[in-house]
Parts: structure tokens; sequence; C-alpha cells
């Protein structure tokens, strides 16, 4: 999942804003930096916005500079977005663990889930885990 940004310069520094995201903005002294600083303000933003139940937009906007967000935002993010209008609870009791543990699973700032529970999260949303690397 990647958010693409725009970089402006003014004066000797680069301006970076996610027109997706409208509430991060950041700056760099040299485009590699403001780029860098991107990716650090995007993560921490969806990371407190997923923690905190937030709606997060879908990846529109395609010009620009892509910024990759971190793998463990993006678990957190579709765990929930597959449970949709069902309760924690209810899904918690589906997958044997307890509220806290599976709460935990929404969380990015808490989750490690191991591949075998998401491979049991994917099964009982009738989902196959789709696992890419590189």
């Amino acid at each position: 999942m990647t958010y693409n940004c725009e970089i402006t310069r003014d004066g000797n520094r680069f301006d970076v804003v996610f027109p997706d995201m409208t509430n991060i903005q950041t700056c760099g002294f040299s485009q590699e930096e403001a780029l860098a600083m991107a990716k650090e303000a995007l993560d921490g933003c969806l990371e407190s916005d997923v923690a905190h139940g937030r709606d997060i937009p879908a990846p529109s906007f395609k010009d620009g500079y892509p910024v990759a967000v971190a793998s463990h935002i993006i678990v957190a993010l579709r765990i929930r977005q597959l449970r949709g209008e069902q309760s924690q609870t209810d899904i918690a009791r589906k997958l044997g663990l307890s509220y806290q543990a599976y709460q935990r699973l929404e969380n990015p700032r808490k989750a490690n889930p191991t591949v075998k529970t998401l491979e049991r999260i994917a099964h009982i949303f009738g989902q196959e885990l789709d696992v890419q690397i590189g």
C-alpha cells in the first residue's frame, strides 16, 4: 500500500503534503530528506489513526512521489477492514482468542501476529493469505 505525496520547493526547504491524507504535512532540506520525513509522518499518522479506530481514506492520488506504508500498519488496517460491522468480540470468539488478544491485532502499535494467526483470520473471513515478499 502506498500513498503519493507532492513535494514543492520553498527556498531552501522542500515541503511535503499528501493529498489523500490532509492531516499530514512535513518538510526537509533536500528532496531525499523530505521523502524520508514523508515516510515517517505517513507511518506515524496512519499508526495513530488505525490505533484509534479512525477511518482511513484509500490512496487515490496518483501523481507525485510514492511512499510505502509500513507492513505492520497494513496488516492491522486490513484485519479491521475485513471485520467490517462485526464486533471484535464475535471475531475473537471465532478465532478462539480473548477479546483483548484480538483487539491487539487491530492496533499496529501492539500487534505482532504470527503467520498462523493471519491464516486463521483469513480463513474465518473466507480469504486466502496472500504473502508477497520483495
